[in-house]
């Protein structure tokens, strides 16, 4: 028979889902924020008390894509019947497209920052938990002379703050050629991210029983097969989880990617700063920046979703 709740453990209940509440909240208001103002006419963006209720617009996402100027007089009836539908938006916020001497419609940096981004953060994600998973594997099943010196310092490479180590790292790229580089934000990422992956890692492999690969063995299977046969299909949800935060750290990285790119490799972090309009600061400009910023991260945590929560009980950091 189930047990009676006293009235004390339903007010803890009740005030507890009140708490979550609350936090849950806190954290979502700015994303409320972001993605309202990214929808808003460049006039609500600022003002006291804050615009709730608003008719949306895409001209944000247009400024956004396309380089602009400002007007220093009005278009003509016929230029604003003759400019397509997304340009008149720039007109009526007082700018213009700035257009090539072909009439071809100059595009912002965005779209390739943005890209920069992907490389660099899926390329040193795929480096970093391939060569962690590895890592952690060889700790996990093999007997490693001074272990545990050596994981600590793997992991002693995350105790300083990474703009400590930027401006070294800055004279050291640019001696070798490596500033403004997809590679060279690639291999820092990676270095940076591998620490973490190879000890998250090492906890959901050492989950994994090791009878599963001694009989593997002892069937004719080598010990790379049995481990790509067995083993990660076992670790695949500590793999995924161990990708989602690998992904977001390097997503998200601003420091070095401020210090060590400028144009070619410059990713969208330091960019999305820089877009203040002409005049005073296009606040929309930079929430519709940034609103398009969140969409990759959270399309791959979503589509991962029930592999972090499996990965997140599965495996865990020991010692």
């Amino acid at each position: 028979m189930a047990a009676v709740r006293t009235g004390s453990e339903i007010a803890l209940n009740r005030f507890a889902v009140v708490i979550v509440l609350i936090v849950t909240l806190i954290f979502l208001a700015p994303i409320y924020w972001i993605t309202s103002t990214a929808f808003k006419p460049r006039n609500l963006a600022t003002t006291i008390p804050p615009t709730v209720v608003f008719e949306p617009e895409i001209s944000p996402f247009v400024k956004l894509f396309t380089k602009r100027a400002q007007l220093r007089s009005a278009p003509t009836p016929e230029e604003y019947a003759a400019a397509p539908w997304w340009e008149r938006l720039v007109f009526d916020g007082g700018e213009k497209v700035v257009r090539s001497g072909k009439g071809e419609v100059q595009l912002s940096g965005y779209p390739s920052r943005f890209m920069n981004s992907l490389i660099v953060a899926i390329t040193s994600t795929v480096l970093a938990v391939g060569m962690g998973t590895f890592t952690a594997y060889g700790f996990s099943r093999f007997k490693v002379k001074g272990e545990q010196d050596l994981l600590f310092f793997i992991l002693s490479t995350r105790m300083l703050p990474p703009v400590v180590v930027a401006i070294p790292m800055f004279l050291m790229y640019r001696a070798v050629g490596l500033n403004d580089t997809h590679w060279g934000l690639i291999i820092l990422y990676t270095a940076f991210n591998l620490s973490f992956s190879v000890w998250l890692m090492k906890g959901f492999i050492d989950e994994i029983p090791k009878e599963y690969e001694e009989a593997a063995l002892v069937d004719g299977y080598t010990r790379m097969e049995a481990f790509f046969k067995i083993v990660l299909p076992e670790a695949a949800t500590g793999i995924a989880a161990t990708a989602v935060f690998c992904f977001i750290t390097a997503w998200n990285e601003y420091a070095f990617a401020l210090i060590m790119t400028n144009r070619r490799a410059q990713t969208a972090p330091p960019f999305i700063p820089s877009q203040v309009g002409s005049g005073l600061p296009d606040w929309t400009v930079i929430a519709a920046g940034t609103f398009l910023f969140l969409l990759p991260v959270a399309i791959f945590t979503f589509l991962l979703r029930n592999h972090l929560l499996r990965g997140m009980s599965f495996g865990a950091i020991r010692k």
